[in-house]
């Protein structure tokens, strides 16, 4: 026997009745077959769905055989008429993110000559894989081209095809069909064998964007979002964008120039800090010209200048130089002598300090866990 699905009857449809055929004890709950279900099994990259049968919560839903099985949470009175609903938000979502994909995917093989050879349907976002090189700006035009043809509210249509039918039908698939196919068209866009629910117009989907486009084997993996997700995440952007704006006394639309005056004056400053930092760090070495072995502590350096003192230092000490920066537990340090080799040095430093790190045999430079006391402990039995 094989389940009515009513879900290719009417994909809008959030409540029905069904009887209970059969509920058996499975991992993770009860597997719960009905004569009939709207509840959508995972399958064609598109997930289950969710919901309520019978006071009982749908976990999973999966199909074999044409037998579709509800896993839920508590078991069901075989031959019992029982009401099911369905989570409406978590199904419509999938109906916009599967219906825009079939949209954009259909413009971009038309264009490109190309397959879609993968597609999953993730929490987050869609990813679709294409056997062709697409640059982004083209992906842009797609896109724009996508959104227009969602404004039009182009009508859908879903039907079964076999024989000499299906044989006349230009259509996508990953595969040789035969016997009863089904053929989602948007017309103009897409014309695919597919086993998922879709909005009944285009319209429906409300939105498509792009969000990255990465080379991936053959070709490149592209990820987008549709309808509530889009929105969603554009919202988002764009808040985040009003936030940016403000802080830098900027309009919404002048944020990225306003960002990169403020890396220019960033850099700017930066490099007259480097270059004060160096001449201090000349003044601070020749206080140790000829000193012999050095250990340094010297407060709010990055590790760039942790290293870049240590090198001035260790130049005209005569010996071993280090330097920490930090507090304790949290050390940032370089080690290093001229012509040296300290690599049994670094190695016991960070057994004893608690430290990671490494270099050349001259140098090293790492953080250590320690305290300032264990530190010079340390360096003082050398």
């Amino acid at each position: 026997m094989s389940t009515h699905k009513l879900y290719y009857d009417d994909p809008f449809l959030r409540e029905f009745t069904a009887r209970v055929v059969s509920c058996e004890a499975a991992n993770g709950g009860y597997a719960v077959v009905l004569d009939a279900t709207a509840f959508y099994p995972e399958g064609g990259g598109q997930p289950a769905d969710r919901g309520t049968l019978g006071g009982a919560s749908v976990l999973d839903v999966h199909e074999k055989s044409g037998v579709i099985a509800h896993l839920c949470d508590a078991p069901l009175p075989v031959g019992a008429e029982v009401a099911g609903a369905l989570d409406w938000a978590r199904r419509f979502d999938h109906m916009q993110q599967h219906s825009g994909e079939h949209i954009c995917s259909g413009l971009i093989c038309a264009r490109f000559g190309c397959d879609n050879v993968g597609f999953h349907m993730g929490a987050e976002s869609v990813t679709i894989d294409f056997n062709a090189d697409i640059s982004w700006d083209a992906l842009m035009d797609v896109e724009r081209r996508a959104n227009e043809y969602i404004y039009a509210d182009r009508a859908v249509d879903v039907r079964f095809y076999r024989g000499a039918e299906l044989d006349a039908v230009a259509y996508r698939s990953k595969k040789p069909l035969d016997g009863d196919v089904r053929i989602v068209t948007f017309p103009d866009a897409d014309c695919c064998a597919c086993c998922g629910t879709h909005v009944a117009r285009s319209g429906q989907v409300g939105v498509v964007k792009f969000l990255s486009c990465q080379s991936f084997r053959d070709g490149v993996r592209i990820e987008l979002l549709c309808g509530g997700r889009a929105y969603r995440y554009l919202s988002a952007v764009w808040e985040q964008n009003l936030r940016v704006a403000q802080s830098l006394s900027a309009k919404p639309l002048e944020s990225a120039a306003a960002v990169a005056r403020l890396a220019d004056e960033l850099g700017a400053v930066k490099l007259r800090a480097a270059r004060l930092e160096a001449q201090a760090f000349a003044r601070k070495a020749a206080d140790y010209q000829g000193a012999g072995d050095v250990l340094l502590f010297e407060e709010g350096l990055s590790a760039d200048g942790v290293r870049r003192l240590c090198d001035a230092v260790m130049g005209v000490c005569g010996g071993r130089c280090a330097v920490f920066s930090g507090a304790d537990g949290a050390w940032k340090y370089a080690v290093g002598q001229s012509g040296g080799d300290l690599r049994e040095l670094v190695k016991a430093l960070n057994a004893t300090l608690r430290g990671r790190g490494g270099g050349k045999p001259a140098f090293a430079q790492g953080s250590a866990g320690a305290t300032r006391a264990e530190i010079e402990a340390f360096f003082e039995k050398l």
